[in-house]
């Protein structure tokens, strides 16, 4: 299997980070952490020293029950295979999704991602 195949075969079985769930976890992140905007998504980020966590929200401006929760997919999946690839640990991280986030291609989502997290992470 060459290099490229075998970092998708990895991503690919990898399972997903703890997930935040509890709405006082996400109002201390966002009152405490850092955030910034990219066009597909919010990232915010508080450093935690504790193994990484992930939340996923998606407010009702961006569209209806359908848009949400596929926008709210796509961000869970490249968080997924984005925290696969690099080892992030003692943070927890929040993602929002945007109006750009249901249509936006697969690809530059990742690179959003990837690049929010360059930007902001600790």
């Amino acid at each position: 299997m060459t290099a490229p195949a075998a970092a998708g075969a990895k991503a690919a079985k990898a399972k997903p980070p703890p997930r935040l769930k509890r709405r006082a976890e996400f109002l201390a992140l966002a009152a405490k952490g850092r955030k910034t905007q990219m066009t597909g998504l919010v990232l915010q980020v508080l450093a935690t020293g504790k193994p990484t966590r992930i939340g996923f929200t998606a407010t009702r401006k961006i569209g209806n029950a359908v848009v949400r929760n596929r926008a709210r997919r796509r961000l869970r999946e490249v968080a997924r295979l984005h925290f696969a690839e690099h080892e992030t640990s003692g943070a927890d991280f929040v993602l929002i999704a945007r109006r750009d986030t249901a249509r936006r291609p697969f690809a530059q989502l990742r690179a959003d991602l990837a690049q929010a997290i360059a930007k902001i992470a600790p």
